[in-house]
């Protein structure tokens, strides 16, 4: 039995300009599941997650949620000029409980090791990130969510582009956050990310199109297009 929802949406509509991205979605997160998003390119995938986060408001309906969020984009924008190592960035992830300015106490430290070890990047702690590989950058961003250690957890196409190996642990990782307790949500393509879901929320054209889960198989047609408010 599924627990309380840590993140209720209900009703959402999204609007860039005049062009609805998303139209009456409502959805319920709970806690120790992997929700994946998938849908094609256009769908209002991350637009969605965006929402879920709490960094994009709606244009009409709801967001309610509990807890701590850690969002994982797909890639970061860093500076070449910029001196950050890995482990830099991996510690951004404790911020939320600590604040940018103040010390690193011995959890937070310990999180950030954690975090290295699981993610498979610790040798590479002290390396500039931008001298990463593309699949070192998204395991060191996900170590960063991971360090956070927060209730939600959101992932932007993390297996994108990535080898085989690098893959398997980004996905064994979501499991393992799931199993913690955390909510866990992915935007993706990736057959082995949605074959390892608990639950796959199909969109289309901005609408909730599907959605499959562990009390079986529900389509839904797309509702009636409503005008742009």
């Amino acid at each position: 039995m599924l627990s309380a929802p840590c993140v209720q949406l209900r009703d959402i509509d999204v609007l860039f300009g005049a062009l609805p991205a998303l139209r009456d979605v409502s959805l319920d997160l709970h806690a120790g599941t992997v929700t994946v998003v998938a849908g094609p390119n256009g769908a209002g995938k991350s637009t969605l997650l965006e929402v879920v986060a709490g960094t994009r408001a709606p244009a009409r309906g709801s967001r309610s949620a509990l807890g701590s969020v850690a969002f994982v984009p797909q890639r970061a924008g860093v500076s070449d000029l910029l001196p950050i190592t890995v482990r830099d960035v991996v510690a951004v992830g404790t911020w939320g409980r600590l604040g940018p300015w103040r010390r690193t106490d011995a959890t937070a430290r310990a999180a950030v090791d954690e975090a290295l070890r699981r993610l498979e990047v610790a040798d590479l702690a002290r390396r500039p990130y931008v001298a990463l590989s593309g699949g070192q950058r998204q395991r060191a961003l996900l170590a960063q969510g991971v360090a956070a250690r927060a209730d939600l957890l959101l992932l932007d196409e993390p297996t994108t582009g990535l080898d085989a190996a690098s893959g398997a642990r980004i996905r064994a990782v979501m499991a393992e956050e799931a199993a913690r307790g955390a909510a866990v949500v992915c935007v993706s393509h990736d057959p082995a990310v949605l074959e390892a879901a608990d639950r796959v929320v199909t969109l289309v054209d901005g609408e909730v199109a599907g959605d499959t889960g562990a009390s079986g198989p529900r389509v839904v047609a797309p509702a009636p297009r409503k005008p742009a408010r």
